[in-house]
């Protein structure tokens, strides 16, 4: 058995396991298996990020000029493509709901396990919090049903929404491949409008900054704007690493989760090129760099709108829906392994006879939905999210690393090209993208370093002492480490 988990115990009808053992415990936290195949799982891929497509991505402008963000873009594009093919191995190994934290675990142990878990689950309840937000202000600018942006909209958000996942995760995520499909094509018409508009003079004219080390016409803030601009860099393909998180409901997910990542992932490079260099050639990069629609900018300028930046403004909303709702279901898979596993409170893994986790639905909700309603501040939330999301690439990045030095004869059904070198690449740039976060929002890095310290401590001075022995990913940690004492032995 793994050091530091017990075997369930306790009264049969406690959120505690019951005395009929591990099985009636596993029982009532079971999700439902084969209903997502890899069409599914590529749109959830796809889905995570959109939004990221409509806005964001622009303010990197401002930190880096078209330059300084084409680097930071085609960089953190390398270190996703790296973790994706890592991620692919291990979700081909571990093919459970703990996704980042169920391959930590065994890397890393149980501490490096809860480290990767938490970090995630900052990125997914932070996330849809933030872009709640944003779809306030879509509805408001759109004049739909004459709403304001406030917590009414905030409220229907969530409870619209998680309501879905409650359903049922095969309906849910028909239902996110359905509005993905719409935002792309959103993104594809909107590509060929400006095409019409482009002018590569416009690329470059943001003023150089004279003080800036290495400034010019491509890099107006410098070489330090690159770096800047990592954040931003990231958001044409943050979230898509959540897609392991689906790895227990998947089809054969052997072979649908590599297929799933390597497909979604090369869907959001393509929309990143054309959506970056269509948007900025348009208008020019000063006129979108702080735009929250930089889209509609681009098509209008400051001119009257036009059917297709109508569409775009329209589109832009489906955008936000999918990345928001699935990065709900992110979210609860990842609350409901933690809380299979006792890193956090058991009671948060029971399903309901759907299998759908109700109440790793309904708390990060709750949660989200709190932020959204009391900070309304959605760049923050979404500055903190991101640094969540550095601090977890960056360990998963090391637990493909070490398994591979470590245990190189684990059957790998899929391989990574490349092997550890390729995970140390995204490591490497991982931590850099981490330390950038205190270039463009110290404060919400402080934050999220707070929040972890607040998790770190209830795991040293309680959950790391009942964990739940039976729990998949917890299973997978013990085998290994009885397969190293035999060894030994």
């Amino acid at each position: 058995m793994a050091q530091g988990t017990e075997t369930p115990a306790g009264p049969p009808d406690s959120t505690s396991p019951g005395a009929t053992g591990s099985a009636a415990y596993l029982r009532r936290r079971t999700l439902r298996r084969g209903s997502a195949g890899w069409l599914l799982l590529t749109g959830l891929g796809v889905a995570y990020v959109v939004s990221g497509d409509f806005s964001g991505w622009n303010i990197g402008l401002s930190k880096g000029g078209f330059g300084g963000l084409a680097v930071a873009m085609v960089l953190m594009g390398v270190m996703y493509a790296c973790l994706v093919f890592a991620l692919a191995e291990l979700s081909a190994i571990l093919p459970t709901a703990g996704g980042g934290y169920g391959f930590a675990r065994r890397a890393l142990g149980t501490g490096g396990g809860f480290l990767t878990g938490t970090a995630i689950l900052i990125e997914y309840i932070l996330a849809p919090a933030a872009i709640s937000l944003f779809i306030g202000d879509y509805v408001e600018s759109l004049g739909l049903f004459g709403l304001t942006s406030g917590w009414p909209v905030y409220l229907a958000c969530f409870a619209i929404f998680i309501g879905i996942h409650l359903w049922g995760v095969g309906e849910a995520l028909r239902f996110s491949l359905v509005v993905t499909a719409i935002a792309v094509a959103a993104l594809l018409i909107f590509a060929v409008g400006a095409f019409t508009e482009f002018d590569a003079g416009r690329l470059n004219d943001i003023p150089a900054d004279p003080s800036a080390f290495g400034s010019n016409s491509w890099l107006p803030y410098g070489l330090l704007g690159i770096w800047a601009a990592f954040p931003f860099g990231m958001w044409f393909f943050l979230g898509v690493e959540g897609v392991p998180l689906a790895a227990e409901e998947a089809k054969d997910p052997v072979r649908s989760m590599p297929k799933a990542l390597a497909i979604s992932l090369a869907v959001l490079v393509f929309l990143a090129l054309i959506t970056f260099v269509s948007a900025t050639g348009a208008q020019g990069a000063n006129a979108i760099k702080e735009a929250g629609n930089p889209l509609v900018v681009a098509l209008q300028g400051d001119g009257e709108p036009t059917a297709l930046s109508r569409f775009v403004n329209y589109a832009g909303l489906a955008g936000l829906v999918a990345s928001f709702f699935s990065l709900i279901f992110a979210g609860s898979r990842q609350l409901f392994a933690l809380s299979r596993a006792g890193y956090l409170p058991r009671f948060l893994s029971l399903t309901n006879r759907r299998k759908s986790p109700y109440l790793g639905l309904l708390i990060p909700g709750v949660i989200g939905f709190t932020l959204a309603a009391w900070s309304g501040n959605g760049g923050r939330m979404l500055n903190v999210a991101v640094f969540g999301a550095t601090i977890s690439y960056a360990l998963m990045a090391l637990s493909h690393i070490v398994l591979r030095r470590r245990e190189p004869d684990l059957p790998r059904p899929y391989r990574t090209p490349g092997g550890a070198r390729t995970s140390g690449v995204a490591f490497v740039l991982a931590c850099s993208a981490l330390v950038a976060t205190f270039l463009v929002d110290r404060d919400a890095a402080f934050i999220a370093l707070g929040v972890y310290a607040v998790a770190l401590a209830y795991f040293a001075f309680y959950s790391r002492h009942r964990l739940v022995a039976a729990a998949p990913e917890e299973e997978f940690a013990a085998l290994a480490a009885a397969e190293a004492e035999l060894k030994r032995d």
